[in-house]
Order: structure tokens, then C-alpha cells, then sequence
């Protein structure tokens, strides 16, 4: 498992054939990740920058919340087409960090 899959929960929550639990969970860490990927940036604007470890860090949550929102859309639109969104899985960095937006 990597962060992203951790930052999610393992395994099946039980909460019906959509998987709308899964999503909440999914969407309650997003928020979490946002919320400090602000924190940093206010930071770095604040202080002329951030420390090593933070710009570390900054780069860390901008991927696991690339890797949240990939896996989102991937139970969406497996629900959508009545597959089973259990079945998305969080793709690698260098996989969802390449999306043209």
C-alpha cells in the first residue's frame, strides 16, 4: 500500500454497492490535504519560503492529492457504468502526476 492508498483506508467499507462511504473517505482526506497544502503555502508566502523538509512535504501532499482525486474519478465513473468501484485502485505518482489538465 502506498500513502495515498493509506490516506484512503484499506479494504471494503461495507456501505452499499456505490461505494458512496468509500468516496466520503476519500473526499474527508482530500479536504485534509488541502487544508495543509494551504498551511504550507501560507507558510512559504509568510517566511520567503519554506525549509527543506517542508517544501519535502508540500511536494508530497501535492502528489497524494493528485492520487486522491485520480481514485475518486476512477469509483465514479466505475459506479457510473455498474462496475465496482472497490475495484479502482490508486495509481503510481509518475502515472497521475503526468495528466494534462
Amino acid at each position: 500500500m502506498n500513502a495515498a492508498s493509506d490516506a484512503v483506508g484499506g479494504g471494503k467499507d461495507g456501505s452499499g454497492k456505490d461505494g458512496s462511504g468509500k468516496n466520503d473517505e476519500i473526499l474527508d482526506t482530500i479536504g485534509a490535504l488541502v487544508a495543509e497544502e494551504r498551511s504550507l503555502r501560507e507558510r512559504s508566502t509568510e517566511h520567503l519560503g519554506l525549509a527543506a523538509d517542508e517544501q519535502t512535504r508540500l511536494r508530497s501532499v501535492e502528489v497524494r492529492l493528485d492520487q486522491c482525486w485520480d481514485l475518486l474519478r476512477q469509483r465514479r465513473a466505475k459506479s457510473e457504468f455498474g462496475e465496482n468501484p472497490d475495484e479502482a485502485a490508486v495509481r503510481p505518482p509518475g502515472e497521475v502526476e503526468g495528466y494534462q489538465g
